[in-house]
């Protein structure tokens, strides 16, 4: 996954990277999945708004559904998160980073990666033809010879 570093530096722009990346066919209701009949209920946070949907009355935002429901932190905070876990910077260093208890930050991490593999199970194999391998440890803990005993 790409984090496109420049377009990143609002967090206006964070929340619709967000949006795009949780959403991609677009943000509707959770609970009728009607994407035209949603209005802001309430902008207490923004730029992330909570709507209501004008079908079911149903309040949701941007998170409702996603592994980032319920979280509090900024748009900004969550996109940084997200490009440390990409690029396996350790939890107490982006604790350290971003101000925050790494308890609950590795338990977000713990979270994500988790619906992370069961994502990869379900994809199956890597498509391509070509494998690279490392051979430099094919034979690791084989012993040719005993050792020389004592003389």
């Amino acid at each position: 996954m790409d984090f496109p570093i420049l377009g990143l530096m609002s967090d206006d722009a964070c929340d619709q990277f967000l949006v795009d990346t949780l959403h991609p066919d677009g943000l509707g209701c959770p609970g009728c999945r009607r994407d035209d009949a949603r209005s802001v209920h309430d902008r207490h946070r923004p730029p992330v708004f909570d709507y209501r949907c004008r079908h079911c009355g149903a309040v949701f935002n941007a998170y409702t559904g996603t592994p980032l429901q319920k979280t509090h932190r900024s748009p900004t905070q969550l996109v940084l998160i997200l490009r440390g876990i990409c690029q396996g910077t350790p939890t107490a260093q982006l604790a350290r980073e971003l101000g925050c208890d790494r308890k609950h930050l590795l338990t977000l991490r713990h979270r994500l990666q988790g619906l992370a593999l069961q994502a990869a199970e379900h994809m199956g194999p890597v498509p391509g033809s070509t494998t690279e391998a490392d051979e430099m440890f094919q034979n690791a803990g084989e012993k040719r010879h005993s050792a020389p005993g004592p003389r």
